[in-house]
């Protein structure tokens, strides 16, 4: 990519990722396909299919031998390793909500060292753009730009900048955000100041405006009033990141500041050893082959020193048992997170503290990195939506099934909730416990929301005073100002009835293909059932599955015999809990093999995911993208949908008193 006179000039190839196997093999053999609007794209390209987990353990230039690795065309993968690079492609072109899912850096980090100068799509999500911007990979939804690209025609810079605030413009006119902080650090570009006068505000909104930075060279944080469109640096109460994420950032950290940096404030810092610890028990050998578990090892190695050397706590591996203290979520809500607090992570599920009323929220490595330099991170403040869910729930209803009939939703699938703050209010939410309410708020990730909340209430007080062994006085402190005002203002405001709901699933492919288990109209046998992950390995999940189990018990029933069953705790507090009320025996006497913490399966990096395509697995965790959890056929639904449908050898909804 040549920029002169501000002018941008792109001398390559434009690889368009098709519906069609066929029309991207005619590519990656070398013919250029000229855009026509009749061209079926590929929609809902997620960060999974651009770089696999596994790709991952890579970290440096490499991840530019793989992008698309991972992407399904029809029943295919048609892209291999090599291929982007070799097929001299600087434009990368797709549909609808490029970049969903994980907030993994990775991807357009790997894009970028593939040559891919340009990403092209109708609706790009919105962690994805803000690292494709940090990073210095130009982004775009105008597809009339496809033709002067193939003609050779410079394009003026201003096309990628116009509509975006002025510090977004700054960070893609210095090429990404180290270059733009390094210069903000020296003086040299000046933040626009927040003038937004006195207003009614979300509770979103006015944590946001506690946490403005002013004055970043005085210390100087908090101003009197924001709305959406403002924008800025709003210094982090907490940064957290896994050994998945901390190398990359390291390395980019170290790479612009020297080898002597320091984190700012690390006693604010956690790390978390939680993504690949059971990786050595379920690597295939082809894998292995690779060297691919040597370069896992490493991603633990390097985090462990750099915890040391910076003074970073770090919640890693447990000496007794095999597994994780935590999984970073489930660990941060337990221990860490406050309501009105500010908090960052390198993960796309960090909202899971919404629960209680923080604004939590996933940011990529180098946003992660810089707020190591700078304590604080750009936010455009966005608009908020409410979803206002009434009505009493049946008993076999749960948190997971609203939010599958939320992600089916015309309002979800046409992409207006996209980059939007999720408020969760009504009746339904009021009557869930924290647990059930982090369900919602850490699948807004899945809703493709900025972030997800709900306002604390007594449930919050109580919660903070069992879990955390706050006084009444401090817990009711904390929440103090955490409400929306009355007349604040929302983007929309949807009212859903949840009392004649069923229980959903998600068909295999996306979270969003939720349909009724009894619309499923056939009888869908499955080999294996997960429940586990950051949101369905909490302790009310725990309470779920030995609800159904125990029932079973009663009946004489165990987990059927073509079952393969796991139950993953969350954390070694959610443990502890299944042995204080007697579910270790429940789970043990019902045939399901429990496990210690650990993302895993979700990631297709520990017991529970599939091996092969045939297999059909039904899990609780939040994802069942392409390839995520295994090459099998992944099905999302309840804790109590998956028990029962443990026990019953196909997919079946939860009836009390059915056995």
């Amino acid at each position: 990519m040549k920029v002169a006179n501000d002018d941008v000039k792109l001398e390559g190839r434009i690889l368009f990722l098709a519906e069609s196997p066929e029309m991207i093999r005619q590519q990656l053999s070398g013919q250029n396909l000229v855009w026509d609007s009749s061209m079926r794209l590929r929609n809902d390209i997620s960060t999974d299919e651009i770089t696999p987990a596994h790709i991952c353990f890579y970290y440096d230039e490499t991840l530019g031998q793989f992008p698309y690795v991972g992407l399904k065309a029809g029943e295919d993968f048609p892209i291999k390793k090599g291929d982007v690079r070799g097929g001299g492609f600087v434009v990368s072109v797709s549909g609808k909500r490029r970049g969903k899912g994980s907030s993994r850096e990775a991807s357009p980090y790997a894009e970028l060292c593939a040559g891919i100068q340009l990403v092209i799509a109708e609706s790009i999500e919105r962690i994805y753009k803000q690292n494709c911007q940090n990073l210095g990979l130009l982004t775009s939804t105008n597809f009339g730009l496809l033709e002067k690209i193939r003609c050779g025609e410079a394009i003026p810079l201003e096309e990628f900048t116009r509509g975006e605030d002025k510090i977004t413009r700054q960070i893609i006119e210095y090429g990404g955000l180290f270059p733009y902080n390094l210069a903000r650090l020296r003086g040299q570009v000046q933040v626009p100041a927040i003038t937004t006068p006195r207003r009614p505000m979300t509770m979103a909104e006015k944590i946001f405006a506690r946490h403005f930075v002013k004055d970043l060279s005085k210390d100087q944080i908090g101003v009197g009033a924001v709305r959406p469109g403002d924008t800025g640096f709003v210094r982090t109460d907490l940064r957290f990141s896994h050994e998945y994420v901390t190398p990359m950032a390291i390395s980019f950290f170290y790479k612009y500041l020297g080898p002597e940096a320091k984190i700012k404030d690390p006693q604010s810092v956690l790390f978390f050893r939680d993504h690949l610890t059971f990786l050595d028990e379920v690597m295939p050998p082809d894998r292995r082959a690779l060297g691919l578990l040597d370069l896992a090892t490493q991603l633990r190695v390097c985090q462990e020193e750099t915890g040391r050397t910076q003074n970073v706590k770090l919640h890693g591996e447990i000496a007794e048992r095999k597994g994780s203290e935590a999984i970073c979520h489930a660990m941060m809500l337990e221990s860490y997170a406050l309501p009105g607090q500010l908090i960052i992570g390198s993960d796309s599920h960090t909202p899971h503290s919404g629960a209680i009323g923080c604004v939590a929220f996933g940011v990529g490595t180098t946003d992660l990195a810089n707020a190591w330099m700078t304590k604080d991170v750009r936010v455009r403040v966005p608009e908020t939506v409410r979803f206002v869910i009434n009505g009493k729930r049946p008993s076999n209803v749960t948190a997971k099934d609203i939010v599958l009939l939320l992600l089916r939703s015309e309002y979800v699938r046409s992409g207006k909730a996209l980059g939007k703050i999720i408020e969760y209010a009504g009746d339904a939410v009021a009557d869930m416990d924290i647990d059930e309410r982090a369900t919602m708020t850490n699948m807004a990730a899945e809703i493709g929301g900025f972030t997800g909340l709900v306002v604390p209430d007594e449930k919050t007080v109580a919660y903070l005073m069992r879990e955390r062994s706050l006084s009444r006085l401090a817990a009711e402190t904390y929440c103090e100002g955490c409400f929306s005002d009355v007349d604040a203002e929302y983007a929309d405001v949807i009212t859903i009835d949840v009392s004649a709901l069923r229980p959903m699933v998600a068909l295999p492919g996306d979270p969003g293909n939720g349909v009724f288990v009894a619309e499923l109209g056939r009888e869908v046998r499955i080999d294996m059932a997960y429940g586990g992950s950051c949101t369905a390995g909490k302790k009310e999940d725990m309470d779920m599955y030995a609800q159904v189990f125990q029932a079973a018990l009663a009946q004489g029933k165990r987990i059927h015999s073509g079952v393969h069953c796991y139950i993953q705790f969350g954390s070694q507090e959610v443990r502890r809990h299944a042995e204080k009320m007697g579910y270790l025996e429940i789970f043990n006497k019902v045939g399901a093999q429990t496990i210690e913490p650990s993302c895993g399966a979700c990631i297709n990096a520990g017991p529970g995911a599939s091996t092969e395509k045939s297999q059909v697995v039904i899990s609780a965790q939040n994802r069942n993208f392409p390839g995520r959890s295994g090459p099998g056929q992944l099905y999302l639904a309840s804790p109590l949908t998956v028990a029962a449908s443990a026990i019953a050898g196909v997919i079946t909804e939860y009836k009390p008193g059915q056995w």
